[in-house]
């Protein structure tokens, strides 16, 4: 007989409204993400400008509303006036973050209007690695003051005669971390971070910032990095970013599947942190998050570690390009629920990264088209049903043990209310990799809703992985959930992810 737990959805139990952008990514110069993701000139699939048109359809289909650029650990030696202008007349740099040649074809024109085609904006990374201040006020001008000054003059020399307008600003990236060009201790970063917020707003009173969290909760001065930098920049800044990536690197799969748990645990002492930061100034405030690197990666180190090391300095080599498994997607399914269970602090996420380098989207190195990746799929399910109103679901969930994180729950699961279109959509994961289990939901507060569908995301082998051509991961819909008197009963299988979806009667 299949285990039994319990869960109540109630539209009174709202948590937060949810910001879409929690459901943005990431593209870096790093990789195949630029050239021979987004960008391939010549190919039969590009468009006039070069962009992957195929590639484009899929960034619409997961709907992304935000896309951090241009880095990552590339923004802390990145000098944006190469970028802009005449493209024959950009130069070629060594760019020293993942030792590769950057030719400077894809710049800020380019990306801004590859976000364009893709119906996303642009968060933007300024460099407090290598450089500071001026030259991040000097990028602001170029690319949001409307004209008659030198820089933002150069932007409408350079054929742009509108500004850029970004509005979200990252003041750079994993500044705590010793591989970082120019990495600085908590204070250095923290005084560096408010006085660029301060100048920056000078120019553009309108634009918010992320600050630089710790690049994860592992770094020895986790947490006291975010007390030192929020104590200097509580004031100016509006997002505190979190970073953290999961690998199964001991073929631990239950175990693997834990690790949600730590990324909500990562997420309650941040805010901990902050609100101390919060009592200390006596402020009103609160300082929002910005997840804005998430993701499994592990499975490429080996290879990567060999090109940097060993053949340096190509243009675009296939550095971080994880071919992820099933049980993969089971972990981003639940690493979706976390944050959207977080909503009312996690205002921004950014799934790392989107095309190739740790992607849920893949291009064929040679010459083909492009395909969807096992993560692909949670993702665009919470990106398309997971907009509205979160609701804090009440669960009693039976456990199982695990060998690194006690007895765990089987089912993680959260719920979102979209008013306005008169839907209520329930993401769970039964995370038991030898049980299914019955999980009976009250929905009684939704009188005159109907189940309007049950998909599901299921293999028998954790290990299977999609390939160019060869799709053996991917959704299917089911009868798995009915409705009784107010009452879900909905059969999920064990290791799946399950999207259940409730409709008005009346539609």
């Amino acid at each position: 007989m299949a285990k039994q737990a319990k869960m109540v959805v109630d539209k009174a139990f709202s948590i937060s409204k949810i910001d879409k952008r929690i459901y943005g990514s990431f593209i870096e110069h790093l990789g195949r993400a630029v050239y021979d993701g987004i960008y391939q000139p010549g190919h039969p699939l590009s468009n006039a400008d070069g962009f992957r048109k195929d590639v484009i359809d899929l960034v619409k289909e997961l709907d992304v509303p935000i896309v951090r650029y241009p880095g990552g650990n590339f923004v802390s030696n990145f000098y944006w006036e190469d970028s802009v202008g005449p493209v024959e007349e950009r130069p070629h740099r060594l760019e020293l973050a993942w030792r590769s040649l950057e030719k400077n074809e894809v710049g800020l024109h380019e990306f801004k209007k590859w976000a364009d085609a893709a119906n996303s904006e642009v968060m933007m990374a300024v460099n407090l690695g290598t450089r500071g201040i001026t030259d991040a006020c000097n990028l602001l001008e170029y690319c949001n003051h409307p004209g008659g000054t030198k820089y933002s003059d150069l932007r409408i020399k350079h054929g742009q005669k509108d500004p850029y307008g970004f509005k979200t600003w990252c003041l750079g990236n994993e500044m705590d971390g010793p591989w970082q060009i120019g990495h600085k201790t908590m204070d250095e970063y923290g005084r560096l971070a408010e006085e660029t917020a301060k100048a920056m707003k000078l120019i553009d009173p309108s634009i918010e910032f992320v600050v630089c969290g710790s690049s994860n909760q592992e770094m020895p001065t986790f947490a006291l990095w975010e007390d030192h930098v929020l104590s200097h920049t509580y004031d100016y800044v509006d997002y505190l970013s979190l970073h953290t990536y999961y690998g199964n690197r001991s073929d631990d799969s239950n175990d693997f599947l834990a690790k949600s748990d730590d990324m909500d645990e990562f997420i309650r002492t941040i805010i901990a942190t902050c609100d101390y930061v919060k009592a200390k100034k006596r402020s009103k405030k609160n300082m929002y998050l910005s997840f804005d690197e998430w993701n499994v990666w592990y499975h490429s180190n080996a290879a990567d570690n060999d090109i940097t090391e060993n053949h340096p300095w190509q243009v675009a080599p296939p550095l971080l390009e994880d071919i992820y498994n099933f049980e993969d997607a089971l972990l981003v399914g639940l690493m979706l629920i976390v944050l959207i269970r977080h909503s009312d602090r996690v205002k921004v996420a950014c799934l790392a990264q989107l095309i190739n380098v740790i992607a849920p989207i893949m291009t064929d190195p040679n010459g083909g088209g492009s395909w969807k990746q096992t993560i692909f799929y949670p993702f665009m399910h919470a990106s398309k049903y997971g907009r509205g109103v979160a609701l804090q679901p009440v669960i009693s969930s039976t456990e199982h043990e695990t060998s690194g994180h006690g007895s765990i729950t089987d089912i993680e699961a959260v719920a979102v209310y979209n008013e306005e279109k008169e839907e209520v959509t329930i993401f769970a994961v039964n995370r038991n990799l030898k049980e299914d289990v019955v999980l009976n939901t009250d929905v009684r507060s939704f009188e005159g809703y109907r189940v309007a569908g049950h998909i599901v995301l299921e293999s028998d082998d954790l290990k299977v992985v999609n390939a160019f051509g060869q799709e053996n991961v991917k959704p299917k819909t089911t009868e798995q959930t009915t409705m009784d008197n107010g009452e879900l009963t909905s059969m999920l299988h064990k290791a799946s992810w399950n999207v259940i979806r409730l409709v008005k009667d009346n539609k």
